[in-house]
């Protein structure tokens, strides 16, 4: 599946006619985590089964955050260890009301990967972080909303629709612009102010002189909207 998704990740990445991207789960789960019996039938060679299987979850996280296009979790069911640092990975996540997030890997003995210390850290502070990866507790989605994980909560028959018409909102913007606010973002994360404030001067100057800029300054002053 790793495999699979990166392929499929690098090809939308490349195709301009994509400009905003949807994953999805079942709707009994988003998706969950490597299969313990790879593990369990040969605990000796655990080490390097983990290490094969990080580097490879982890590598297809990197090409998620690395790509400008925006990309939109569909949550659903039990959203469980990788899959909630695969959820929390993603741009925005649109939550179905009777779905739950569960971090889990303590009862098997191990810490997070796939970028959930960080993201959860980055989203509730060191105390709360704490406590959801120690007691495991699972997060509903009105929990999820009000901590900030997850972007919206709809109904579960509303879910699909929803979380496209998201999609189609940012899509019909100007993508080089989002690719560049995303950017921004991601590095406001680890940045300073001063820093940040050059990167926002460099990255507007040269969007000036797009043809996204001139459309969206043309628009304005001719009072329709703006064709991205």
């Amino acid at each position: 599946m790793i495999t699979e998704l990166r392929a499929v990740l690098e090809a939308a990445n490349l195709d301009p006619d994509v400009r905003a991207l949807t994953m999805i789960g079942s709707e009994r789960s988003f998706t969950s985590g490597a299969d313990p019996t790879l593990f369990h039938r040969d605990l000796d060679r655990a080490p390097e089964t983990a290490a094969r299987l990080v580097d490879a979850f982890h590598g297809m996280l990197r090409s998620v955050r690395a790509m400008p296009k925006p990309v939109i979790a569909r949550l659903s069911g039990s959203v469980v260890v990788g899959g909630l640092g695969l959820a929390l990975a993603c741009d925005l996540c649109v939550m179905a009301d009777n779905a739950r997030l569960i971090s889990a890997y303590s009862k098997i003995g191990t810490n997070p990967d796939a970028g959930t210390t960080w993201s959860l850290t980055h989203h509730l502070g060191r105390r709360r972080s704490l406590e959801v990866m120690w007691l495991n507790d699972p997060i509903g989605a009105q929990e999820a909303l009000s901590l900030g994980l997850v972007n919206r909560v709809v109904p579960q028959s509303r879910l699909e629709s929803e979380t496209l018409a998201v999609a189609k909102r940012i899509a019909d913007g100007p993508p080089g612009t989002t690719g560049r606010i995303k950017s921004l973002v991601d590095q406001a994360c680890v940045s300073d102010l001063a820093a940040q404030l050059d990167r926002e001067k460099a990255e507007f100057v040269a969007a000036a002189g797009s043809r996204e800029f001139r459309e969206g300054i043309t628009a304005s002053f001719e009072k329709r909207p703006a064709q991205f």
